[in-house]
């Protein structure tokens, strides 16, 4: 592989992590202008919240990762003994991901019905890609 492209993918993965880091971040002012006036208050009072943030940490390990798989591949060590932690590690993570969205169904049953079928479809589009994931992870 280039140099050039380990580098892009490395930018990429690095733009992802911000990406989802701010949006978590966002999320309590969104939250907190429909429901409270102080944003910092509706993290402690909303404990679905504050399980988003504690199932994030495995996506943010795997994506740290994936930089330093991308990292060794640059060196042309594609197998080595550091590639395959990596992967087994995005493995466990993909794993530990779709646990923390089946556990999520819990505040869904106690929540409002309406929401019911878009909290389903999110939960499909959060476990599919991490299901994907652990499949590739685990081919090779």
């Amino acid at each position: 592989m280039k140099r050039s492209s380990t580098i892009f993918l490395q930018i990429v993965i690095v733009l992802i992590g911000i990406g989802a880091l701010a949006l978590m971040l966002w999320e309590p002012q969104i939250e907190a202008e429909t429901r409270m006036p102080r944003p910092l208050r509706s993290i402690f009072k909303d404990p679905f919240l504050a399980y988003a943030y504690i199932a994030s940490i495995p996506f943010f390990v795997a994506l740290y990762q994936a930089i330093q798989s991308v990292g060794v591949r640059r060196q042309d060590t594609t197998f080595s003994q550091a590639t395959v932690r990596a992967l087994r590690t995005i493995k466990y993570c993909a794993i530990a991901i779709i646990g923390f969205v089946a556990v999520s169904v819990i505040f869904m049953m106690f929540g409002d019905r309406d929401d019911r079928p878009a909290g389903i479809f999110m939960r499909i589009l959060i476990t599919f890609p991490s299901l994907v994931i652990a499949t590739a992870a685990a081919m090779f």
